[in-house]
C-alpha cells in the first residue's frame, strides 16, 4: 500500500472514530468552565488595569489586591489547568479509540473536586478573606478554607492525571511494540508534569493549613516559597508544552502540510519532562539563605530548557516553508506569503508562535543574576508574564477552540466566526502590545508589581510612570473586548454553529521519515532521570532549610 493511501486510510480511521459524544461531554464542560473563569479573570483584570492607571476608583468593599488575587487564581490556576485537561481528554479519547468508562468516571470525579476547590477559593477571596495573590506566599494569611480549597484542586488534578495514565497504559497493553500517538505522548508529559510537579505546592499548602487555622504558631517562610516556586517554575512550562503539543500536531495539518519530525517532536516532550521541575530557585535569586552555587545550579537547569524551544522553533519554521514551497513559493520568504493567514486557526498559534521570542527572551534575562536585579519585582515581571501566558499560551488555546470545539459538538466553523475570530486575535494581540510593552517599560523605571495605584506623595518618579499606566489601561480595555469576541466565539461554536463535521486535524510524517526509536517510549526511564535531577537541586538545600529553618512566622493579614 502506497503512502497516500496510508494517509487516506488514517484520516478515514480518524473521521470514523469522530468524538465519544460521552467523552465529549466531559472536554466541553471543561471548556465551558475554563471560559466562564477566563470571562470573569479578564473582567477583574481590567478593573485591576484601570485602577493601577489611576481612572477607576474601587468602591470600598472591593480593594485592588482582592480583585489582584482573583484575577490570578481565575486565570492561571482555573482556566489553564481546566482547558488543558479537557484539551488533552479529548486528545486521548480521539487517539486511543475513546476513554475507558472507569477513566471517564474519574475525569468527572477530578472535575468536581475541581470546582469545589475553586468554589472554596473563590468564596474566601469575594469575602475579603484571601487577599494573598495567587502565589499565597506567607507570612500573609489567608482563611485556612482557601488553602482547604487548593487541597481539592490539586486532588482533582492528580485525578485527572491517573486517568490519563491508565488510558495510555491500557492502550499500550493492547498494542505492544507500537507507539503511543503523537498528541497522547505530548498528553503523558504534561501529566507527568502536572503530577510529579505539584508535590512541593501540596507540602507546603499542607504546612500552611495548621498555621492558618492557629494550630501552630509559626512557619518557615524560606521553605514554603521554595516549595511553592517548586510548582510555580514548572506550572509555566506546563503551558508551554499544552501549547506546543498543537503547534506540532494541528498546525502542519491545518496549513497543508506534514510533521516536521516524530521523533524530534517526542525528544522535545521528553527534555522538558527530565529538566523541567529543576529551575524553581532562579524565582528566589534575590532570596537570602540560598547558597549562590545552588541558585547557579537552578538557573543552568532553567537556561537547559531553551534548547528544546529552539528545537521547536527549527521544526515549525522548517515545517512552514517546505509547506509553502510545495504550494509552488519561490525565493528566500516566499512560502511566509503563501501560508493561510487568513485562517484563524493558523493565525492564532502563529502569533503566538512569534510572541515567545521575545517573551523566552525575557525569560532568559530573569534567570541572570545582574539584569535581575533591574527587574525584579517590577510591573516588567508581569509583563513578561503576559507575554508568555496571555499570547503564547492563552492564543494558542484559542487556536485550539477554533476547531475542537466544533469537532466534539459537530458543528462547524462558519466563515464568518472565522473572519470574527481573526478580528479578535489582532485585538487581543494590539490589547497585549500595548499592555505588556507599558508593563515592560514601565518596570524598567522602577514601576513596583503587586500594588495598586500610587503617586507616592507626587514623587517625580512616581509621576513619570503615569504615561506608561495609561498605555497599560488602553491595552487592558482592548483585551477586556477580545474576551467579549472569544467568550461570545465559544458559545456560538458550542450551541448555534450549523451541524457538520469538523476535521480532528492530526499532522502526519513525512513520506520519507526515519521511524520513531523504540527509547521515547521508555518512560519509566525519564520520570526515574526526572526525579534524579529533581532530587539533585532540592534535595539539599530544602533539608537545610528544615535543620537550619529561620526563624518562625505568625501569620499577617495586611488587608
Amino acid at each position: 500500500m502506497g503512502a497516500e493511501a496510508k494517509g487516506s486510510m488514517k484520516n478515514k480511521v480518524n473521521n470514523m472514530l469522530g468524538a465519544n459524544p460521552k467523552d465529549a461531554r466531559l472536554s466541553l464542560t471543561l471548556f465551558a468552565v475554563a471560559f466562564i473563569a477566563f470571562f470573569l479573570g479578564g473582567t477583574l483584570g481590567l478593573l485591576q488595569g484601570l485602577n493601577r492607571a489611576g481612572l477607576l476608583e474601587l468602591p470600598a468593599w472591593l480593594n485592588y489586591y482582592q480583585i489582584l488575587t482573583a484575577h490570578g487564581v481565575l486565570l492561571v490556576l482555573v482556566f489553564s489547568t481546566t482547558f488543558t485537561i479537557g484539551y488533552f481528554y479529548a486528545a486521548l479519547s480521539h487517539t486511543l479509540g475513546g476513554l475507558l468508562p472507569k477513566v471517564r468516571k474519574m475525569g468527572w470525579i477530578a472535575f468536581g473536586l475541581m470546582v469545589i476547590g475553586v468554589v472554596f477559593a473563590t468564596v474566601t477571596i469575594v469575602m475579603g478573606d484571601a487577599s494573598v495573590m495567587y502565589s499565597f506566599y506567607p507570612p500573609m494569611a489567608a482563611s485556612p478554607w482557601f488553602y482547604v480549597g487548593l487541597v481539592f484542586l490539586v486532588i482533582g488534578i492528580w485525578t485527572s492525571a491517573f486517568g490519563a495514565f491508565i488510558n495510555v497504559a491500557d492502550w499500550r497493553k493492547k498494542h505492544k511494540g507500537k507507539h503511543i500517538p503523537l498528541l497522547a505522548f505530548f498528553a503523558v508529559g504534561v501529566f507527568v508534569l502536572l503530577f510529579f510537579g505539584s508535590f512541593g505546592v501540596t507540602a507546603e499548602v499542607l504546612m500552611i493549613i495548621p498555621w492558618a487555622f492557629g494550630w501552630t504558631d509559626t512557619i518557615n517562610v524560606m521553605l514554603s516559597r521554595t516549595l511553592f516556586w517548586s510548582f510555580g517554575h514548572t506550572l509555566v512550562n506546563i503551558w508551554y508544552l499544552t501549547a506546543v503539543s498543537t503547534w506540532y500536531v494541528a498546525v502542519p495539518r491545518i496549513i497543508g502540510g506534514k510533521l516536521f519530525s516524530d521523533s524530534l517532536a517526542r525528544l522535545v516532550v521528553i527534555m522538558l519532562v527530565v529538566l523541567n521541575i529543576t529551575g524553581g530557585f532562579h524565582h528566589q535569586i534575590v532570596d537570602p539563605g540560598i547558597t549562590e552555587s545552588i541558585k547557579f545550579m537552578h538557573v543552568f537547569m532553567s537556561l537547559s530548557i531553551g534548547f528544546p524551544s529552539l528545537m521547536t522553533a527549527f521544526a515549525m519554521f522548517a515545517v512552514f516553508e517546505r509547506t509553502g514551497r510545495r504550494k509552488g513559493a519561490k525565493g528566500l520568504l516566499g512560502w511566509f506569503k503563501v501560508l493561510p493567514w487568513g485562517d484563524v486557526r493558523f493565525l492564532a498559534p502563529v502569533i503566538a508562535m512569534f510572541a515567545f521570542i521575545p517573551a523566552g527572551a525575557g525569560g532568559i534575562a530573569q534567570t541572570n543574576n545582574q539584569l535581575n536585579q533591574v527587574v525584579h519585582n517590577s510591573l516588567w515581571i508581569v509583563g513578561h508574564f503576559h507575554l508568555t501566558l496571555g499570547v503564547t499560551v492563552v492564543l494558542s488555546f484559542f487556536g485550539v477552540a477554533y476547531w475542537l470545539i466544533p469537532f466534539l459538538t459537530k458543528r462547524v466553523l462558519t466563515p464568518a466566526i472565522n473572519k470574527l475570530g481573526v478580528i479578535q486575535t489582532i485585538i487581543w494581540t494590539i490589547g497585549m502590545i500595548f499592555m505588556s510593552g507599558s508593563m515592560h517599560m514601565v518596570g524598567l523605571i522602577g514601576s513596583p508589581r503587586r500594588t495598586s495605584y500610587s503617586t507616592y506623595g507626587d514623587n517625580a518618579t512616581a509621576l513619570s510612570w503615569d504615561p506608561y499606566l495609561i498605555f497599560l489601561a488602553i491595552g487592558g480595555t482592548l483585551l477586556m473586548i477580545g474576551v467579549v469576541l472569544m467568550v461570545y466565539i465559544v458559545f456560538y461554536l458550542m450551541f448555534k454553529a450549523p451541524k457538520g463535521e469538523t476535521e480532528f486535524p492530526l499532522a502526519e510524517s513525512e513520506d520519507d521519515a526515519a521511524p520513531t526509536p523504540k527509547w521515547t517510549e521508555r518512560w519509566t526511564l525519564w520520570i526515574v532521570l526526572m526525579i534524579i535531577v529533581v532530587s539533585m537541586a532540592y534535595v539539599i538545600p530544602v533539608v537545610d532549610m528544615i535543620i537550619n529553618a529561620p526563624p518562625g512566622s505568625p501569620p499577617f493579614r495586611t488587608w
